[in-house]
């Protein structure tokens, strides 16, 4: 690989011939792999997805310094100009060799080591700037979402088309390596288009795509309502919301604030109380379709409210209408903690994600508490709190409970099923379910992959006795199968798994808080069954 720079002869010659790899000024010059562009040259993208600052400019920055450039930037050129633009990613970086060769004038910072790419089009540098800012984790929802808007009217200018479809704008990501579902496109036009207008510092802020979609779900139901009980027109309406949404727009975003003032806005036009018209609405959102977990983070904080445990395990169950506050982390301004259950809401079309709810009066919960009663002896009353059990049958009954609702949750109750006094209470009966390659994005499959390994080692699958696995798998169980010829990789082929480093990052503060609770509920009733049967000397699986 050769690494020399280039005369300003040399370097026009290059560019007068994107397309082939000799360009003549009098003499033939083959294209190098890698060429030494001077830093005049080069010009950062003017429709970079990241539309703040870096949080690690000043570390990036330090590392040139010490180290020099690690990685070559990626350029290409436009037709037609002299000057070169950043390919995919690398902003930041020139950006910084900009400012330490203004800062020090030193000979090692006025040229840049570059790896030169064809021009093709406007939105295919684009997309390539999203997917490298995506890769690391670094973009914003409201970031993401902005970018695809623009990518959608770069190929309507590329294409000359009247209007850009979903579909064509789906084929188009998916073509350049990043693909999104029809879904998803449809919660980010709303973000830049609806949301942007209205609430700009908490979407900056990091507010994410569950977030967002709490609010889509809000604004449609309160819409609903406002004019099916005659609140007033259809016009007022929609001048509250925006007017509410500013009020409350800060990145301390809390959906929360938003709810009550709509519903007090309802409240004095119709001359009712707000607890008769947030009645109401908990009935419109239910009667519309909506799942208990959209209904779970609407519904406001009631005092006093009893809850009761399963005997003998020390949980407390969900309630139906649970009671979400103001503080928990899916209501705040960040995308630290962004769940995907409002993904799961509206399966309105193909392309979305099917909907999960977990609710009291599900047939898994009433199966839940079928089996702890029959391992307890005892049924569901109201009671209070207890301590982690130290016996095992009630301890296996525990962990039964808390796969189930982390399975339920997360879309693969199906493959939970009861292990009755032996193991650690419970197994998962196969793989997911291979169609969800195609129906849930990259973020969503992680999590559910890394949430079914986590679920695996609460269960020891690939470690427990297999002829005390196998009989209660499935015959057509791809992971019977698996463990039956001891394949790991088809095991590893059938389920996502992911680079271990990844999992705070992917799960671990993506997770809600009841998934959180659960999972760290889970892990330390597997440590207690495990101690339970050292002290006791009764073995776990016999």
């Amino acid at each position: 690989m050769k690494n020399n720079e280039l005369s300003e002869e040399q370097i026009m010659a290059l560019t007068e011939n994107n397309d082939s790899n000799d360009s003549t000024t009098g003499n033939s010059i083959e294209q190098p792999d890698l060429v030494m562009l001077p830093l005049t040259r080069v010009r950062p993208y003017e429709h970079n997805p990241r539309h703040g600052i870096n949080p690690e400019y000043q570390r990036i920055k330090a590392s040139i310094v010490a180290e020099g450039m690690d990685q070559p930037l990626v350029v290409t050129q436009r037709p037609g100009e002299s000057d070169y633009i950043v390919y995919a990613g690398g902003n930041t970086r020139l950006r910084i060799l900009q400012e330490l060769y203004e800062e020090t004038a030193e000979a090692r910072f006025r040229n840049v080591c570059c790896i030169y790419r064809p021009w093709t089009r406007e939105a295919d540098v684009l997309i390539a700037h999203l997917r490298e800012n995506d890769l690391r984790g670094d973009l914003t929802f409201i970031d993401k979402a902005f970018a695809i808007q623009e990518t959608k009217r770069l190929i309507k200018q590329e294409e000359g088309e009247g209007c850009v479809s979903q579909d064509r704008l789906v084929e188009v990501l998916r073509e350049s390596g990043y693909a999104l579902n029809q879904g998803l496109i449809s919660r980010m036009e709303y973000a830049v288009e609806r949301l942007l207008p209205l609430i700009p510092l908490a979407l900056h802020a990091g507010l994410g795509r569950p977030q967002v979609e709490r609010i889509r779900q809000l604004e449609r139901m309160t819409r609903a309502l406002w004019l099916d009980r005659s609140v007033d027109t259809e016009e007022e309406f929609d001048q509250a919301f925006t007017a509410l949404c500013k009020r409350y727009d800060s990145p301390e975003w809390d959906i929360a604030n938003l709810r009550r003032a709509l519903e007090a806005e309802m409240a004095e036009r119709t001359e009712v109380s707000i607890h008769a018209v947030s009645m109401v609405l908990e009935g419109y959102l239910a009667g519309h379709g909506e799942s208990d977990a959209d209904i779970e983070w609407l519904a406001e904080p009631e005092e006093d409210d009893p809850e009761f445990v399963i005997p003998d395990t020390g949980i407390i169950p969900e309630r139906k209408t649970s009671k979400a506050t103001s503080a928990s982390p899916s209501e705040s301004g960040t995308e630290e903690s962004e769940s995907d259950e409002t993904e799961q809401s509206e399966p309105k079309n193909p392309e979305d994600e099917p909907a999960f709810s977990f609710s009291e009066d599900d047939h898994q919960t009433s199966s839940i508490n079928e089996f702890v009663q029959s391992q307890t002896g005892d049924s569901v009353p109201p009671g209070t709190a207890q301590k982690m059990p130290t016996d095992l049958k009630s301890l296996r009954a525990r962990a039964w409970v808390l796969a189930s609702r982390l399975a339920q949750r997360n879309g693969l109750s199906e493959l939970i099923q009861p292990l009755s006094g032996n193991g650690l209470g419970f197994l998962l009966s196969d793989v997911p379910d291979p169609a969800l390659l195609d129906q849930l994005d990259e973020e969503r499959l992680a999590q559910l992959s890394m949430v079914w390994w986590h679920l695996a080692a609460a269960a020891e699958m690939t470690v427990a006795p297999l002829d005390q696995l196998l009989p209660s798998l499935p015959e057509a169980s791809v992971l019977r199968q698996a463990l039956e010829a001891q394949d790991a990789g088809l095991l590893f082929s059938s389920v996502w798994t992911l680079d271990p480093g990844h999992m705070g990052y992917r799960l671990w503060r993506r997770l809600d808080e009841p998934d959180w609770r659960d999972l760290i509920d889970l892990m330390e009733t597997y440590r207690s069954l495990h101690r339970s049967a050292e002290t006791s000397g009764e073995p776990l699986w016999s």
